[in-house]
């Protein structure tokens, strides 16, 4: 057995044990077939006010400019499936992975763990790990690990387990054994197109972010736009409906994580705790809550707009 290949399965196993649910390994190297996706994407003006996604082009596309000497890209899966979820049907709702603690803590935590781990195990390796917080296409690269395929509504999709998973990922400058991309299981479905509330998947895999609730409801700091008015199905803080729709997430099973468990206060709010909500209250219920990147303001400016739908 080969040193890449042992340290790969290495790798695997204490990523495992620390309750990643997929580990897969890819070459880093520039990411040649999204350099025209995300060149058109950025034309068509669909990261609407989400400049960031504006900047550090070449970055996003070659992990070699974001850790100096990288060879390998570990990508792996955090599920965040919940257990259960709101409990009141005309309380406004918001996406499940906000049900517990933010999952950049959680899972960047997981992730230290196991850099640390291959460098007692291996020696000297230079890298860093990223959680949806730099310019990395995580989708891309789990999809070239062959921990799944990219959905029709933009997300990866794990066979057999569905798409209700962080991705994330360590850059290190280690050689080691790179896994084979998997086959595309969706089908002719166009379940994720058909229910979208706001039309936001203009086609299979390409998806208008600045139609997408999560945009309206985080990103977006301005007013929603008026035309969006009724197009929200209740929903105040992300929105899950492509996820829901999808037929392989009949395969997801509840995480094991306890940061990640439903908070009894927020899957419990009634329809009249949304509608009086106060910022301290606020800050008690969504502390450590990814539902704290919209703000107090964000959140009561989203619950005004769905007016009469709650």
């Amino acid at each position: 057995m080969s040193p890449a290949n042992k340290y790969s399965r290495w790798i695997k196993a204490e990523a495992r044990r620390l309750g990643f649910s997929a580990c897969g390994i890819s070459k880093a190297g520039f990411l040649e077939e999204e350099a025209p996706r995300l060149e058109l994407y950025l034309k068509n003006n669909y990261q609407g006010k989400m400049q960031y996604l504006e900047n550090h082009f070449d970055k996003r596309l070659d992990p070699t400019l974001l850790v100096e000497g990288a060879k390998s890209v570990v990508s792996l899966l955090f599920n965040y499936f919940p257990s259960e979820t709101q409990k009141h049907p005309d309380a406004p709702k918001i996406s499940k992975y906000a049900y517990g603690t933010d999952y950049h803590f959680v899972v960047k935590e997981k992730l230290n763990l196991l850099l640390e781990f291959i460098r007692e195990k291996i020696g000297e390796v230079d890298g860093r790990a990223f959680v949806d917080s730099a310019p990395v296409l995580d989708r891309a690269w789990a999809k070239k690990a062959g921990l799944g395929w990219i959905g029709k509504n933009g997300n990866l999709i794990m066979h057999k387990a569905g798409s209700f998973f962080f991705i994330a990922e360590l850059i290190i400058d280690l050689e080691l054994e790179p896994d084979q991309p998997i086959k595309d299981y969706c089908g002719n479905c166009t379940r994720c197109l058909d229910a979208c509330p706001t039309g936001a998947i203009v086609a299979p895999k390409v998806v208008d972010g600045s139609r997408c609730i999560s945009y309206f409801t985080i990103e977006l700091k301005d007013e929603i736009p008026a035309s969006m008015k009724g197009k929200f199905d209740n929903w105040a803080f992300g929105c899950d409906v492509c996820q829901d729709v999808c037929p392989w997430n009949r395969f997801s099973i509840a995480h094991s994580e306890p940061q990640f468990g439903p908070r009894p206060e927020i899957i419990n709010m009634k329809k009249k705790d949304w509608q009086e909500i106060t910022q301290e209250t606020f800050g008690k219920i969504f502390q450590n809550s990814a539902v704290k990147r919209t703000k107090f303001s964000g959140l009561a400016r989203n619950l005004m707009f769905l007016g009469d739908e709650i």
